[in-house]
C-alpha cells in the first residue's frame, strides 16, 4: 500500500525542507513556498494529496494572511477529503481559528516536534470528509469575504445570531461556523429544523418532558436545550416556530429559563442560540405571525448569506469541489466543461442555491464522466427560467414560473408582469380572431367596449382605416 501524499507549503526554507526530511519516510511529501507553486503543481500533476501543512503567512503579504486562506479554498477544490493543518504562530490564534471555519482541522503551534507533528498527522488522517465538509465556506467573491468577515465578527459572542438566506444557500453552514470558531467550539453544536416536526411536538423537543406529560411520554426526557448545555443550539426554519410557543422561547433568550412540559421546575439554559430563516420576518412580524420582541431579541447580530447567483467565478470553485469530491467517491473520472459549458454555468441563477449546484453535479458526474460537457448538456440538467419559452409552456405550473422569475429578476415589477401577460392574451384573441374585436372580445370573456378600451390604452388600435378591426 503506498504511503499518503502530503503538500507542505511554507515560505522558510529551514521549516520547510526540515518537514520534509522528517516526514518523508511515512508520506509522500511535496513541499512548495508559495500558493501559486503550489497550485501550478496540482493542476500539472493530477495528484490529489491526502494531507496538507500550510503556514498562513505566505507572500506577497505575509502580515495579512489572504494568501494562505486562498491556499485551503484551492486545496479544497482540487481535493474535496484532503485534511489541511495550519501552522500558527504564537499570535495567530484568531486567524488559525478562521481557516478552521474555511475547512482546515487544526492548527499546529510552532515549533513542532517531530513526534507528536508525525502523531497528529496520522490521526487527521482518520477525520471524515463529512466533518470538514461542514465547515467549508470556500470563495473569494465580494459576498462571500464579506460572510466571512461577519462570522469572524460575531462567533465569539454570546448573544443570539439571526442568519437570513434563500433555501439551499448554506445557512447551517454559517451556522456551523460561528461555532466553530467561537469558544464553545469543543462543546456541542445541535440543529433543530423547527418546520421539521409536528407542531405538537416543538415545545417538548426543545425543552423536553416529564414523565408521563402526554400520552405517549413513559419516561422524562430532556431537549434540545438541555442537551446543549453550553454549546450552541442552532433553530433552523424559525419563522416555522408556532405563535404561541414564541414567549416561551422569548423568555429563555432573555433570562435563560425555561421549564420541561409538565413540570413546575425552572431550569437554566446557557446555550448560544443561533436562528436561520428563509423568510422575511419583518413582514411576518407586520403580518402577526411573528413577535416582534422575539424578532429583536433573534437578531442582535444578523448575517445574511448570499444567494449563488451573486457569487460570479465562485460558482466554478464550487462546481470543481463537488466535481472532484463526487467523481472521487464513485471511482469515476471527473467530466470537463467546455468554453460555452463555462458561459453557460455562470450565466445560470442557480434557484435552489447550493443544494441545487450539488445535485446538478452529481447528475453530470452520473452521466458523463471523463467527458466533455458543454451548453447543450447543461440546459437539459438546468431548471427553465423565466423569460425563456420553457417558462411559459402549458403545461408549466404557474406558482413555480412566478417563483423562478422572482428570483431570477432583481427588479421584478408586478404591474409590468401583469401589463406583460394582458397584452399577450388580447395578441393572441387578435390574432385568434383575425382583428374582429366582437369575436375577440368572447373569447376573453370580456364586453366589446371594455376590449375596445383596453386596445386603445396599449396602443393596440390602427392608425389607418385600412387598417381598421373588423366588427
Amino acid at each position: 500500500m503506498e504511503a499518503p501524499y502530503l503538500i507542505i507549503v511554507d515560505d522558510d526554507p529551514l521549516i520547510r525542507e526540515s518537514l520534509q526530511f522528517l516526514l518523508a519516510s511515512e508520506f509522500r511529501v511535496a513541499a512548495y513556498d508559495t500558493r501559486a507553486n503550489a497550485v501550478a503543481w496540482l493542476r500539472q500533476s493530477g495528484v490529489q494529496p491526502d494531507l496538507a501543512l500550510i503556514d498562513l503567512g505566505l507572500p506577497p503579504t505575509p502580515a495579512l494572511p489572504n494568501e494562505g486562506f486562498r491556499l485551503i479554498n484551492d486545496l479544497l477544490a482540487h481535493a474535496p477529503n484532503i485534511r489541511i493543518l495550519v501552522l500558527s504562530g504564537q499570535n495567530e490564534e484568531s486567524n488559525a481559528r478562521r481557516a478552521r471555519a474555511l475547512g482546515a482541522v487544526d492548527l499546529v503551534p510552532k515549533p513542532a516536534p517531530p513526534d507528536k507533528l508525525l502523531g497528529l498527522l496520522k490521526r487527521t488522517l482518520k477525520i471524515s470528509a463529512g466533518e470538514q465538509d461542514a465547515r467549508l465556506l470556500m470563495g473569494d467573491s465580494p459576498p462571500m469575504l464579506k460572510l466571512r468577515s461577519q462570522i469572524d465578527l460575531y462567533a465569539a459572542s454570546t448573544f443570539p445570531t439571526l442568519i437570513e438566506g434563500e433555501s439551499g444557500s448554506g445557512k447551517e453552514r454559517v451556522a456551523s461556523a460561528l461555532h466553530q470558531l467561537s469558544p464553545r467550539a469543543q462543546l456541542p453544536f445541535l440543529a433543530l429544523n423547527c418546520a421539521a416536526i409536528s407542531s405538537t411536538l416543538v415545545e417538548p423537543t426543545l425543552f423536553g418532558h416529564a414523565k408521563g406529560a402526554f400520552t405517549g411520554a413513559a419516561t422524562a426526557k430532556s431537549g434540545y436545550f438541555e442537551d446543549a448545555g453550553e454549546g450552541t443550539l442552532f433553530l433552523d426554519e424559525i419563522g416555522e416556530l408556532p405563535i404561541d410557543l414564541q414567549p416561551k422561547l422569548l423568555r429563555v433568550l432573555e433570562n435563560g429559563e425555561y421549564q420541561r412540559v409538565g413540570e413546575t421546575q425552572t431550569r437554566k439554559s446557557r446555550a448560544r442560540i443561533v436562528a436561520a430563516t428563509n423568510r422575511d420576518l419583518k413582514a411576518e412580524v407586520k403580518a402577526g405571525r411573528f413577535r416582534a420582541d422575539l424578532y429583536h431579541r433573534l437578531s442582535v447580530f444578523a448575517v445574511a448569506v448570499p444567494p449563488l447567483r451573486e457569487l460570479g467565478q465562485d460558482k466554478l470553485r464550487l462546481l470543481e469541489h463537488y466535481r472532484a469530491q463526487f467523481a472521487s467517491h464513485h471511482g469515476a473520472a471527473p467530466f470537463r466543461l467546455t468554453a460555452d459549458g463555462e458561459a453557460a454555468w455562470l450565466s445560470y441563477p442557480f434557484p435552489g442555491n447550493i443544494r441545487e449546484l450539488k445535485n446538478i453535479v452529481i447528475r453530470l458526474v452520473a452521466k458523463h464522466a471523463g467527458y466533455d460537457v458543454g451548453d447543450t448538456e447543461l440546459l437539459a440538467e438546468f431548471e427553465p427560467q423565466a423569460g425563456t419559452d420553457a417558462s411559459h409552456d402549458i403545461n408549466a405550473d404557474p406558482t413555480e414560473a412566478a417563483k423562478r422569475r422572482l428570483l431570477n429578476e432583481p427588479n421584478f415589477s408586478l404591474d409590468k408582469a401583469i401589463a406583460e401577460q394582458e397584452q399577450a392574451y388580447l395578441d393572441a384573441a387578435l390574432g385568434l380572431s383575425e382583428g374582429n374585436i366582437s369575436k375577440a372580445a368572447r373569447l376573453l370573456g370580456l364586453s366589446r367596449s371594455t376590449l375596445y378600451s383596453r386596445l386603445e390604452v396599449s396602443g393596440r388600435l390602427p392608425d389607418r382605416p385600412g387598417d381598421k378591426l373588423a366588427e
